[in-house]
């Protein structure tokens, strides 16, 4: 740094790490600036998503304590997953198509 215009100092882990990346070639993770009006809706998008799993899970809980038959829990027990991996993938979508991302 002796023939830079920069002052010395420490740099952070990070900045090293992505002076490493730029090093081999990887360009560095593009930093998003989000307006405050996208942080709310992408936390409200985020809220209902885990809301949704809470009543979900609140829901599988409820059938599978009715259950008579023993082969049926298994079968509850993959359409919890399934449902809940569709949830998560919504969710998941709805924050991306906030951020901009496609």
């Amino acid at each position: 740094m002796a023939g830079s215009d920069k002052p010395d100092r420490i740099k952070s882990a990070y900045e090293l790490a992505l002076e490493r990346l730029e090093a081999q070639g990887i360009e560095r993770p593009h930093e998003e600036r989000l307006s405050e009006a996208s942080k709310q809706a992408i936390a409200g998008a985020r809220r209902v998503t885990q809301a949704k799993l809470a009543e979900l899970e609140i829901l599988h809980r409820d059938k599978l304590g009715k259950l008579d038959d023993p082969t049926k829990p298994a079968e509850q027990d993959e359409y919890f997953r399934l449902e809940k991996e569709r949830i998560v993938a919504a969710g998941d979508a709805q924050v991306a198509r906030l951020r901009g991302e496609s």
